[in-house]
């Protein structure tokens, strides 16, 4: 499967909320990041460990957000990597950092957008 071919499967199965068809793309022993997670699982620390334990994180997710949707805004390959970068539901900027191996992710992290007009060399405002 090429990266274009994974990144338009991920996406179609998320947009069915496919959960099967999402977890298909993942390694048993996976292991899968987000900020998300300390929201909805806090006792994740954000780190989800194993596909079992992905299931029970996306499952609380696609209950949480039934209007759940994402549309490719750019697709990034990397030597076994590939960043699948894309608006959600709410229109917000997300990338999909996935390691792959044997064409399945081993790991992965998702990453939100923070500040939409920075540039390099600006200064980073203050999280706090």
């Amino acid at each position: 499967m090429t990266a274009l071919e994974f990144a338009h499967s991920w996406c179609a199965a998320w947009n069915a909320h496919d959960l099967d068809g999402v977890l298909a793309l993942f390694h048993e022993d996976v292991v899968f990041t987000s900020p998300l997670a300390t929201t909805m699982l806090p006792d994740t620390s954000g780190r989800i460990e194993g596909k079992a334990a992905l299931r029970i994180y996306w499952t609380e997710g696609l209950r949480r957000i039934p209007d759940l949707h994402f549309t490719i805004e750019a697709v990034f390959e990397g030597v076994g990597t590939l960043v699948i970068q894309y608006r959600n539901q709410k229109g917000g900027l997300v990338s999909e950092v996935l390691v792959l191996e044997e064409g399945k992710v081993r790991w992965g992290a998702g990453c939100y957008l923070l500040d939409p007009g920075g540039a390099c060399g600006d200064p980073v405002p203050d999280a706090g």
